[in-house]
């Protein structure tokens, strides 16, 4: 059976690292047996505190490891040949928790774009994807990663907003840039923060599916300043129940 590998994308700001969080808490339950991958792909972090991982090496930290180390005295190499050079460092990279593994790619220190990191976490994405039966990925806020092919590979994407206008926008955007270059299969909206019925008549998501709607959840709230994850959420918590109902509008679980 084909795996399923999952990207969260969306504006900043929208809570697509807490959702993200959420479908990796319910992969687990609703498939203990599975080999379930986290990857955080947002250089800015998060996903590791909302699933109460200690993250002791990015993929990052491995790239500057092996520049470092005499290679940068010969021709610049490829990412793919050095990615290939540092296949069990990547792996020794990876914090298995219950019920899942974890991987992030860090921040890059260098101003300017994250274009090599981004062509690292490609190659990750594409090498280790296929070992596990569920991949959920927490994309960086915007198109970046899309634009740049990093998803390409990709079976469902969800697409992350606030009622705003910029923020669907966004992801209507998003969608365009993948309709070119992602080859997924399945993908739909979720308004996260949605606290007014009558506010659904001004969100424009253009002819792409409403998963869920998902309001403001202040026991998540409460959980993050008690620094508690969102693996203890309980079942009926609003953001459990959202993501559990986009889950299941494209048929994951």
């Amino acid at each position: 059976m084909e795996n399923t590998v999952i990207t969260v994308a969306g504006k900043g700001g929208v809570g697509k690292t807490s959702i993200s969080a959420a479908i990796v808490r319910e992969l687990v339950k609703s498939y203990p047996e599975s080999r379930i991958l986290a990857i955080d792909a947002d250089p800015a972090g998060g996903l590791a505190t909302a699933l109460d991982v200690e993250t002791k090496l990015t993929i990052d930290d491995i790239r500057k490891a092996i520049t470092a180390s005499g290679e940068g005295n010969r021709q610049k190499k490829r990412a793919i040949e050095l990615l290939g050079e540092v296949r069990f460092r990547v792996i020794d990279a990876m914090t298995e928790k219950d019920g899942f593994a974890f991987i992030a790619v860090g921040r890059p220190e260098a101003a300017g774009c994250y274009c090599s990191i981004n062509a690292y976490l490609k190659e990750v994405i594409s090498m280790f994807s296929e070992g596990f039966d569920y991949v959920v990925i927490d994309g960086e806020a915007g198109i970046e990663q899309i634009n740049r092919r990093v998803m390409e590979k990709v079976t469902h994407l969800f697409l992350v907003t606030d009622p705003s206008k910029k923020g669907t926008q966004v992801i209507q955007t998003i969608k365009k840039v993948a309709d070119e270059l992602v080859m997924y299969k399945k993908l739909g909206i979720i308004v996260n923060r949605f606290n007014d019925e009558t506010l659904k008549k001004y969100i424009n998501t253009g002819n792409i599916p409403v998963l869920a709607y998902i309001p403001d959840d202040k026991e998540l709230a409460l959980f993050d300043a008690q620094g508690k994850n969102v693996m203890e959420l309980p079942d009926d918590s609003k953001l459990v129940l959202g993501v559990r109902k986009a889950l299941e509008a494209l048929e994951i679980i």
